[in-house]
């Protein structure tokens, strides 16, 4: 009986022992790898183990007294001979048990420290899968993708008579990236109204205090930056301020703001009037290509296409192309203008100085007109109409608070009128709608797997107008690879 008893603790030792060998391939950590490996070795069920298991623990066979009757009250001897042979059968039968207990503490470890190691593992694949899911949606062509079919060039404006010459003696170099005062921010607001703008007349800016910006020398700086004011009680932005360096300007392409809802914002379209159909974007008021600002909302404003295209962006690409070919840094602060409580900006104040020239290079301060030619439009809540008084259907549900004025329905525009011939930003599967951005998956390249008839569009909601209009039914309109 006792050697059937001795087979199957061996067997089941062994069992033990693949058991945990198998755990430390399987449980992808190290450190529990390495325990349960060590659990394995002491397990063993081999005379070596067992002699070493014995030596640590100080086991040793007691041999049997060589008589087993109880001594005699009178046998004093004898009495302390077998006491001491009971005390040492019970040490013994004590130190055995220490061996599974030892064994069975280092399989609870090496198995709560595998349990750790790949809650950790899992913790952090999932915010990293989170990330990456943020960074590859749909980016939106609105500034910084469209150039003007008619720019105007800035850099023709005259000159102002009294250019500041005086460069401050000593610029001392900030030692972290510093934050303009109230009062520098609030200097714009002195020293500029809406009421001394003329109106607009045809050109889409105009030169302010004969094209000097309002910076002072203590405001120059070399060292890049970037800062946003907080929007004001009605979501409204507030003044942007950046010292433009190389070292700030973006290095990936742009992402989606397609989810910035600026204050005054409609989604209306005026095929034939408005380049690209849709009268508004989202406005940057510090461009992309400057700072690398992608859906900040302390940034983005309601503007016209004609604001954005043909005001905003040759001032900015003037910027950007400064700093890229010198190196240097630009002073450069936009200001969206409200008019009372008016949820759309009349215009925004747009003042740049090179900083290391002293102004030689880059020197502007021009309001942008937030018009657009053809279009009438109500600045208090966005709402919008041809000149000619016909009404429009707007693409999106009007803001509860805005009061909205009835409107006639006009046809759909028709698809020749909403997709380029060739290139886009996005493509439309002709077949069953599906939305894929150009380059994000092999259905836009050249293929066995590339679509057979793509529509390219410029921007998501022409592409997404599209789509509905040749498959109303479909459900899942992005492509499942494209927006991960």
């Amino acid at each position: 009986m006792n050697k059937v008893l001795s087979v199957a603790k061996t067997i089941l030792a062994w069992v033990f022992v693949v058991f945990c060998l198998l755990m430390a391939i399987g449980c992808g950590s190290v450190s529990g790898s390495i325990l349960f490996i060590l659990t394995a070795v002491l397990s063993v069920p081999l005379k070596i183990v067992r002699n070493l298991w014995d030596k640590v623990l100080g086991i040793k066979e007691i041999p049997d007294l060589p008589e087993d009757t109880p001594a005699k009250w009178y046998e004093a001897k004898k009495k302390k001979e077998q006491k001491a042979h009971k005390n040492a059968v019970e040490d013994q039968k004590k130190r055995r048990l220490f061996k599974p207990l030892i064994i069975a503490m280092a399989f609870i470890i090496s198995f709560a420290v595998a349990m750790g190691n790949s809650e950790t593992i899992n913790t952090a694949d999932s915010v990293k899968e989170s990330t990456e899911v943020a960074s590859i949606e749909a980016t939106e062509a609105v500034q910084e993708t469209v150039a003007p079919t008619a720019t105007p060039k800035p850099t023709e404006t005259p000159k102002p008579t009294a250019t500041p010459t005086a460069i401050p003696t000593a610029t001392p170099e900030p030692t972290k990236t510093p934050e303009p005062t109230p009062t520098v921010v609030a200097k714009v607001s002195e020293e500029f109204s809406l009421l001394n703008v003329a109106a607009y007349s045809g050109k889409p800016y105009v030169e302010i205090n004969q094209n000097v910006p309002y910076f002072a020398d203590s405001e120059l700086s070399t060292t890049s930056y970037e800062y946003y004011s907080d929007l004001d009680s009605l979501g409204r932005c507030g003044v942007c301020i950046a010292s433009v360096g190389q070292d700030i300007m973006p290095t990936e392409k742009r992402g989606d703001i397609g989810s910035v809802k600026p204050t005054g914002w409609h989604t209306v379209k005026y095929a034939g009037v408005v380049d690209g159909n849709y009268l508004y974007n989202r406005c940057h008021l510090i461009g992309y290509q400057l700072t690398g600002e992608n859906a900040n909302t302390k940034n983005l404003i309601t503007g016209t296409r004609y604001l954005n295209v043909e005001g905003m962006l040759p001032f900015e690409n003037m910027v950007a192309d400064y700093v890229k070919e010198t190196g240097n840094h630009v002073m450069y602060r936009v200001t969206p203008v409200f008019d009372g409580n008016n949820l759309l900006a009349s215009g925004v104040l747009m003042e740049a100085k090179s900083v290391e020239d002293n102004g030689a290079g880059i020197l502007f301060n021009v309001f942008c007109y937030n018009v657009q030619p053809g279009v009438t439009i109500d600045y208090a809540t966005g709402d919008s109409s041809l000149e000619e008084k016909v009404a429009v259907k707007e693409q999106s549900t009007p803001k509860p608070e805005a009061t909205q004025a009835p409107v006639v329905a006009t046809p759909e525009p028709q698809p020749q009128q909403q997709a380029p011939s060739a290139t886009g930003s996005y493509a439309v599967n002709g077949k069953n709608g599906k939305i894929h951005i150009v380059g994000a998956c092999s259905a836009t390249g050249n293929g066995d797997s590339a679509m057979t008839d793509p529509v390219y569009f410029n921007t998501y909601e022409e592409a997404e107008s599209y789509s509905i209009s040749i498959a109303p039914n479909q459900s899942k309109r992005k492509c499942g690879n494209c927006y991960r």
